[in-house]
């Protein structure tokens, strides 16, 4: 026996492992670009923007283990299914329960260690990688910037700009709305971001363009002025006073969930996001065993081998997996479930669905 678990063991950390290379490639896809644009036209040093990434780097994994175990239950017992390797085994008798034990029991023990990943890694990953990028924004207030989005962090402004080469800067729009008054507004063809990280703030020189100066006489209203240059200093202590950064609720553990949750209550306040965000942590660590038991009784009864199809359809039930949760969630939102209750329904739902398959295959 102990042949036959090593020999199916063997057979699905393969396909695990390549899936798993292959999804966090996919997933991770849109920051290695954004991070190679931060590097070569935004000057962010490289250690730096290498430590975001890494930082980034367990949010994509709480979504590519669970596809990799399902992917390599496929894949693996696909393989071994459509050679007949399982049949045989049966008709020696040996239980189909015997044969998928160690595997299962793999699973469990891969959701227990996604547990600590869930919460503690991937929050406090995810709560140092955002004050790092608020800290680069002193030193590289162009990282901040982002083509064709109207950027509101800026004190007392609103930047627009078309375009980003470094510290250059085409196309750009400056409003600076005014309560009950109206909204200036500075237009300039080409520009330049000067760091003054000693003041917390940069200087901002604009190229060829128009302002709108107030009429002192008349406050509420304005003169149209041709500029050849113009200077002007931004404030970023909104964007990035790193000391006044709280943590979000996807950025706290279990324990402090708990915590607010009980401050909540004893002011009688409604904590069903962080109720909703706690039950995810759990929830998702436990997907692998899930998907360790719905994806062996699918890979037995499909009998398919090939790779791209076994990938294909692990990509499909995930998919499927999370808009049963997704949607178990907006029922909780909106009262009608508890939060565990719609939080859980995917999971809840593929155990209870493999099980009967599990017994319809055990009677054949």
């Amino acid at each position: 026996m102990r042949v036959i678990v090593r020999y199916t063991l063997k057979e699905l950390g393969g396909p695990f492992l390549a899936a798993l290379f292959i999804s966090t490639i996919i997933l991770a896809a849109g920051n290695i670009i954004q991070t190679a644009d931060m590097v070569v036209n935004k000057g962010v040093e490289l250690m730096q923007v290498l430590k975001i990434f890494l930082l980034f780097l367990p949010y994509v994994l709480i979504f590519t283990i669970p596809i990799s175990v399902l992917s390599a239950v496929l894949l693996g017992f696909g393989r071994l299914s459509s050679d007949n390797e399982v049949t045989a085994l049966r008709t020696s008798g040996i239980s189909i329960y015997k044969i998928v034990f160690p595997v299962i029991m793999c699973g469990f023990i891969i959701s227990l260690m996604s547990v600590p990943l869930n919460d503690r890694i991937l929050p406090q990953a995810e709560f140092e990688a955002r004050k790092l990028v608020k800290s680069l924004g002193i030193k590289h207030p162009a990282a901040m910037l982002e083509p064709g989005v109207f950027v509101k962090g800026f004190k007392d402004y609103i930047l627009f700009v078309n375009d980003i080469k470094g510290n250059k800067l085409e196309n750009i729009r400056i409003y600076q709305p005014r309560e009950n008054k109206p909204t200036r507004t500075i237009v300039a063809r080409s520009g330049e971001i000067i760091p003054m990280p000693e003041e917390n703030s940069i200087k901002l020189k604009l190229v060829d363009g128009t302002a709108d100066e107030i009429v002192p006489e008349k406050p509420n209203e304005f003169y149209k002025l041709s500029l050849k240059e113009y200077f002007m200093t931004l404030n970023l202590e909104k964007t990035v006073n790193v000391n006044d950064i709280q943590k979000k609720a996807r950025e706290k553990s279990i324990k402090e969930l708990l915590a607010d949750i009980d401050e909540l209550k004893t002011d009688e306040i409604n904590a069903m996001p962080l109720r909703i965000e706690l039950h995810k942590k759990l929830a998702l660590a436990f997907s692998n065993f899930v998907f360790v038991m719905i994806g062996i009784p699918l890979a037995i009864t499909t009998h398919r081998r090939e790779k791209f199809i076994g990938f294909g359809l692990a990509m499909a039930l995930f998919m499927v997996y999370w808009g049963i949760m997704l949607g178990g969630i907006a029922f909780a939102i909106r009262g009608l479930v508890p939060a565990w209750t719609g939080v859980w329904s995917a999971n809840i739902l593929l155990f209870l669905l493999s099980l009967f398959a599990f017994y319809r295959i055990a009677k054949k």
